[in-house]
């Protein structure tokens, strides 16, 4: 059965050797670490679009440490308790370096044999650590506004931070497919946002609908963080925020001991609509 589609001409690809094609003679190269690049150069907004390499190591350093393995753990429990047998395939779009990937594989895993499990980012660099990384799951390149699926494939989508198509979601899940989402709370990184900026703004929570599906669940996740100055530099480099910060405010947060942070986050979780 096709799973991707030609993100030219939206028809079903093929996987012949290390290609995937499909009628149209549009052909995609397999990387060797496995994934396929699914962004044609006119769908891109910039040369390199995405995290950078050192965005990606500092994120995978930061959670390899574990600080957001609370958050990973609920979303997880929360998929294993949403989501119905048999389920079909998974997508965790916006996947990064691969950390919420493998344990969405892991947690399909449980639930039933040969379903498969999609990480898609527009990063390269990204797909191609989780690509090395991660041989449960399949990688993909592309954008999450032009999924590169073949309609009602996926029985549940997975979504943490990214900017997302409701229409390409909706489009792609099977009927009672599944959305869980992870979206920053107010107070989400507060007292990393205090180090940068003269005066801190709470996070505007948004109130996000998605037509076509109906809501099943919001839940509020918090906890402190104790981290080293290291981990807070990570830390740091994996957020937006980096962009704002002066060298010497870098400095002096991995310079300390201990910095205490707050996370806040809104979990979600929708059903799509027949």
């Amino acid at each position: 059965m096709p799973c991707y589609q030609c993100p030219l001409c939206h028809l079903p690809l093929t996987r012949i050797d290390n290609d995937w094609c499909c009628a149209q003679r549009h052909r995609f190269d397999c990387a060797r670490e496995g994934y396929v690049n699914l962004l044609p150069v006119q769908f891109k907004r910039s040369r390199v679009p995405g995290d950078n390499l050192e965005m990606m190591r500092s994120r995978r350093a930061f959670l390899d440490a574990g600080y957001y393995q609370p958050m990973r753990d609920r979303v997880m429990a929360l998929i294993s308790d949403l989501a119905e047998p048999p389920g079909g395939d998974w997508l965790d779009i916006g996947c990064g370096e691969g950390y919420y990937t493998q344990a969405l594989a892991a947690t399909i895993a449980q639930r039933a044999q040969g379903r498969q499990v999609y990480g898609l980012d527009i990063a390269k660099t990204a797909v191609r650590l989780a690509a090395k990384r991660y041989p449960q799951a399949r990688f993909c390149v592309a954008s999450s506004q032009r999924l590169p699926f073949v309609d009602r494939l996926l029985g549940g989508i997975l979504r943490i931070y990214a900017p997302c198509n409701p229409a390409e979601m909706y489009r792609v899940l099977k009927p009672g497919g599944l959305v869980v989402t992870v979206a920053p709370g107010p107070r989400h990184l507060y007292q990393l946002k205090a180090c940068i900026y003269p005066q801190v703004a709470l996070h505007p929570l948004k109130d996000e609908q998605f037509p076509g599906f109906s809501g099943l669940a919001t839940e509020s996740l918090g906890y402190d963080m104790a981290l080293t100055g290291e981990a807070a530099g990570s830390l740091l480099q994996m957020t937006p925020f980096a962009w704002r910060a002066t060298p010497d405010v870098t400095a002096r947060l991995t310079g300390l001991a201990r910095f205490d942070c707050e996370t806040d986050f809104i979990i979600r979780a929708w059903r799509r609509e027949d």
